[in-house]
């Protein structure tokens, strides 16, 4: 099969990587891809902002299947007209991607589906956010409703940066966009989790859990970004909870969608707050998550392409889905200033000496290769994983993989796992 992956970070890295393993893919392209992908797939240009430019690479590629990795060609509708033209595509529809592209909607189908989450107001203008703040405690969450790269949640420790935060979205200043409304939101407190599983429209699949870091800092302190790092471990989930979020959550949420003439079959990415009071949504996501992606599938041993051909074909009750069991961890290693301004264009050298070590894989998320060499083009730059069998041992292996690696102005995040670390007798 030729594959088509539409995308350019470490999650489209990181899918071709795996699909390569497949002995039915022949050839993959990616558009727009990047350096690091471009050592497995074929690299063509084209923009992700024009829906019309991607119809033009599908039709002049003619794959056998298309997947749509990021947020901005799902909002655009690219699946709607794919499918229209009778081609296989992998990822939801535009209007089953308003569980990510809106939070509003998000929220207000949880509520109509009975789906937990945490109490929340709708606002339409500024004035309407600053008088539901009086109806929420401290800590309080604000959220952009519109699509923000994972930079539109601010977190307020207090009344005036939750109004800060809300006249920066209604303004266009906090994220460079005005926001027709926002969200507040109920500040929920315990483990957070990433509950990613694939769906052809009626049947569930789970992928193993990850766990995120958004905050810049260590400690969980700074803005939240993209992403700094991720780990995977069979512990996470306990299978008397995997079961009940799969039955009160993953498969009602599927079921609300069909109920409501928009099926959702893709990946589904559900962003859980493990909470005093059960397990609570806190956002959905209607493709794979970047970086959760990258730890997920270094742990995947069965073919990825029959999971993703059995959810294109409504089949996905027949799939098998096969796991190296242990831990997996990945350590971002992003551009200095990030998620502010950064530059561009820095050599990246030690790649190599950190592929040779063992169950260490590098996926490139802002990489452009020139020249034959590597240099950064983005503000997350790498992606560092490897597998182990213990999490010790996987973030041992990730940051010896990540101490190899120097680009200008580089940094890190030391301390991926350590919530999981600390709960350790």
């Amino acid at each position: 099969m030729k594959v088509l992956v539409i995308g350019a970070g470490g999650r489209e890295h990181a899918v071709i990587w795996a699909l390569r393993k497949s002995p039915r893919v022949s050839e993959v392209v990616c558009a727009p891809g990047n350096g690091g992908i471009a050592s497995l797939a074929r690299c063509v240009p084209v923009s992700q902002k024009d829906l019309n430019d991607m119809l033009r690479v599908v039709a002049e590629e003619s794959p056998d299947l298309t997947i749509v990795g990021p947020e901005l060609p799902l909002s655009l509708g690219l699946v709607d007209e794919l499918r229209r033209r009778g081609l296989a595509v992998f990822g939801p529809t535009q209007g089953a991607a308003m569980l990510e592209t809106s939070k509003a909607f998000a929220k207000r189908f949880m509520q109509r589906h009975n789906i937990p989450t945490a109490n929340y107001a709708v606002c339409c203008t500024q004035q309407e956010a600053l008088d539901a703040l009086h109806l929420f405690h401290l800590p309080v969450v604000v959220k952009a409703d519109g699509l923000a790269s994972g930079k539109g949640v601010v977190i307020c420790e207090t009344k005036q940066q939750a109004e800060q935060a809300i006249a920066g979205l209604f303004s266009g200043n906090l994220l460079g966009a005005v926001e027709s409304s926002v969200v507040i939101e109920e500040f929920l407190t315990g483990d957070e989790i990433s509950f990613l599983l694939l769906s052809d429209g009626k049947h569930v699949a789970p992928l193993v859990p990850a766990q995120d870091h958004k905050r810049l800092g260590e400690g969980d302190t700074g803005p939240n970004t993209g992403g700094m790092g991720v780990y995977s471990t069979d512990a996470m989930i306990d299978d008397p909870m995997r079961e009940w979020i799969l039955h009160r959550i993953a498969q009602p949420t599927i079921d609300g969608m069909a109920a409501e003439e928009t099926p959702f079959t893709g990946v589904l990415y559900v962003g859980l707050m493990m909470t005093a009071r059960g397990p609570m949504v806190l956002e959905y996501n209607a493709r794979f998550g970047d970086p959760e992606t990258q730890a997920i599938l270094v742990r995947l041993e069965s073919d990825l392409l029959d999971g993703i051909e059995a959810c294109v074909q409504g089949r996905l009750c027949e799939a098998e889905f096969r796991w190296k069991p242990g831990a997996s961890a990945c350590v971002i290693a992003a551009s200095g200033g990030y998620p502010g301004s950064y530059t561009t264009g820095n050599p990246i050298t030690g790649l190599d000496e950190a592929a040779k070590i063992p169950g260490v894989q590098v996926f490139h998320a802002g990489t452009a290769l020139v020249d034959g060499r590597y240099l950064t083009n983005g503000g997350r730059v790498l992606a560092v994983n490897a597998t182990g069998a213990t999490l010790e041992a996987a973030l041992k292996r990730a940051y010896e993989g990540i101490a190899k690696i120097q680009f200008e102005g580089m940094y890190y995040r030391r301390d991926i796992g350590h919530r999981a670390l600390r709960k350790k007798p």
